[in-house]
């Protein structure tokens, strides 16, 4: 069985929140202790004393990296933003016809300039992500294959990145924690060398881009 020590690092950890907030001392730990008693209690079945976990937690904050200056540092102070507006997000069972069906729109989308449109390939599922104006292409073209899900008015923020980042540890969650911060809610998000893009619900661009902004001019 986990002791409390163990279980309430695992909390911590698992939350953004409570590690920022404990790497900070913005989190008054007796507090803290109280409100985590009921789920380690649960969790351990039996009583947990607040003590116990004050002290916990106390030795998690302690452990945690201290903030550094250059936490969000993207090695460049001219990073680019750009927005796609009015996608659609297709997710397809994959099978053995569907390379096919992916070489196919791929040739039907290349005269059409200006228009957006990638295919990511995982282990299971494939996910199409398309201009508006290509929702019929497709369709079309992926017509006999599976599809698991679709979700329209999508927007797209694509943040540029300096080469340098691949060798950044931590890069990634310090810009999603930031938007984490914002409550601001991932569709998707894909990543190359030197972009970072997000998938966004359409009342929400406004508030990434503002976060994003700030993080490129730091």
């Amino acid at each position: 069985m986990l002791s409390i020590a163990t279980k309430v690092e695992r909390i911590v950890m698992e939350s953004s929140f409570l590690t920022e907030g404990l790497r900070r001392n913005l989190i008054n730990l007796s507090e803290l202790a109280r409100q985590l008693q009921p789920q380690l209690e649960s969790d351990m079945w039996k009583p947990v004393g607040q003590a116990a976990v004050v002290m916990a937690l106390r030795r998690v904050a302690e452990r945690l990296p201290e903030v550094s200056r250059h936490e969000m540092a993207l090695a460049q102070k001219t990073g680019e933003l750009t927005t796609r507006t009015e996608l659609t997000e297709y997710t397809y069972r994959y099978s053995d016809s569907i390379n096919e069906c992916h070489r196919q729109l791929l040739a039907k989308a290349e005269p059409m300039r200006g228009a957006f449109v990638t295919v990511t390939r995982g282990v299971n599922e494939v996910m199409v992500i398309c201009s508006r104006v290509l929702t019929g292409m497709v369709e079309e073209v992926f017509a006999n294959e599976r599809l698991l899900a679709r979700q329209d008015n999508l927007n797209a923020v694509t943040l540029h990145l300096n080469p340098d980042t691949s060798r950044t540890p931590g890069i990634y969650h310090a810009i999603l924690k930031q938007l984490a911060w914002d409550k601001i809610n991932l569709v998707n998000m894909i990543c190359t060398y030197t972009e970072l893009t997000i998938l966004l619900e359409q009342n929400q661009t406004g508030a990434a881009f503002t976060v994003l902004s700030k993080i490129v001019t730091q």
